[in-house]
Parts: C-alpha cells; sequence; structure tokens
C-alpha cells in the first residue's frame, strides 16, 4: 500500500484551488517549461540526499516508484506506508515547511502550507 503527495512551489496568494489545479496539472501529461524554482531544488536535493530515488536502491527505500516526477515547481512522490515511509513523511513536512513550499495530499483533497500554516490542513470545500 502507498499514499501520493505532491510538494508544490506556489505563489504567496495561492488558494487551495489553486494548488488542486497545479497539483493537477503537474501530475498530468502538462508541465510547465522555464526557471527551476529553487526552494523546489533545494527540497528535491534534501530530500533525495536523505532517501536516494536512483540506483543504487535501498531496499528499505520509502517510494514505491523512482525516480520521484520532478518538474520545475513540483517533486511528486508515492511513498510506502511503512516505517521508513513515515520518516520520509517527517522529512517532506519538516522540508516544505523549510522552504515554503506547499504539499497537496490527493487523497483526502487536502492543501498543507498555505499563508505558512504547517499546523492545519486545509481539506475539501475550504
Amino acid at each position: 500500500m502507498s499514499f501520493d503527495l505532491v510538494v508544490l512551489a506556489v505563489e504567496p496568494s495561492a488558494t487551495a484551488g489553486d494548488v488542486r489545479q497545479m497539483a493537477d496539472r503537474c501530475t498530468g501529461m502538462e508541465h510547465r517549461d522555464g526557471e527551476l524554482d529553487q526552494p523546489i531544488v533545494a527540497f528535491y536535493e534534501e530530500l533525495r540526499g536523505r532517501f536516494p530515488d536512483h540506483p543504487p536502491y535501498d531496499s528499505e527505500s520509502p517510494w514505491m516508484s523512482a525516480p520521484l516526477d520532478v518538474g520545475i515547481d513540483h517533486v511528486s512522490m508515492n511513498i510506502s506506508y511503512s516505517p521508513r515511509g513515515s520518516e520520509a513523511l517527517d522529512v517532506v513536512l519538516d522540508l516544505a515547511e523549510q522552504y515554503g513550499l506547499v504539499i497537496y495530499d490527493p487523497q483526502g483533497d487536502e492543501v498543507t502550507g498555505l499563508g505558512g500554516d504547517y499546523e492545519v490542513p486545509v481539506g475539501p470545500g475550504d
């Protein structure tokens, strides 16, 4: 079993609806071209430093699919339900907050980090 998360670099004025639309675009076939978002680059570099997503693969890898899907403004990941997955989730949350990035959870349709609030996710209809 696994779950998906998308970490996104959004404008400070973004709404939960904006994040959902962006996540749909990022996980679909349409990807934006342009300059890399530096917080996304830093997030990804630190994350893969802790949990590599390229060979040689660790037998305890939290990733159900590797390499991670990375674009100029997002990182999408499929994380295993496991102790290692829980550890990776904690790191994702910490790094997203550190770099001011927003997290979208498509399973619960929740957005975390809007306006710098990493304590209370915004759910459907918010």
